[in-house]
């Protein structure tokens, strides 16, 4: 039995980030790209960045360990920990980094809704511990921005999936 443990709390609301994007891809293709590593290192993080995967091991509880390398030069290490996945419809993890000095530490929760045959509608509901680290991220990182980019590049690489 699974659980799907959503968070979607009226307690949460004021430390929540949460985008939804509908795309014009079969919910199995979309949970595909968002698990497979080798569509995933294609469009993850927003515009301009690159990745590097260190660990991909997607299951609950395996790790994803990869570095993202900023258009500017910068490195971020990122380190998510997979909760929960049920295939093709929700994945839960916690992103954090295996830097100590980062405080960008959050919860995720994506949903793959199948709208129809060949469309989804994707959630992702990201909870931070609390409203001034959810607005830290908005203010300092562009969190909102950047994770639009990041669906946007989603999209495109669904595009050359069906293609």
């Amino acid at each position: 039995m699974t659980t799907k443990q959503t968070h979607n709390n009226a307690d949460t609301k004021d430390r929540e980030l949460v985008i939804t994007r509908e795309f014009n891809a079969p919910r199995e293709l979309v949970f595909q790209a968002w698990t497979d590593p080798k569509h995933l290192i294609n469009w993850w993080g927003p515009n301009g960045f690159t990745n590097t995967f260190h660990e991909v091991d997607l299951k609950p509880g395996g790790v994803w360990l990869f570095t993202m390398h900023g258009p500017d030069g910068v490195d971020y290490r990122n380190r998510i920990r997979f909760h929960e996945i049920i295939k093709p419809e929700f994945i839960s993890y916690f992103h954090d980094s295996d830097d100590p000095n980062d405080t960008n530490k959050f919860n995720v929760f994506v949903s793959f809704e199948e709208l129809d045959k060949k469309k989804t509608s994707l959630t992702m509901r990201m909870v931070f511990a609390t409203a001034e680290e959810r607005n830290a991220v908005v203010e300092q990182y562009g969190a909102m921005e950047g994770a639009n980019q990041t669906l946007g590049r989603l999209e495109e690489e669904l595009k050359k999936m069906v293609s």
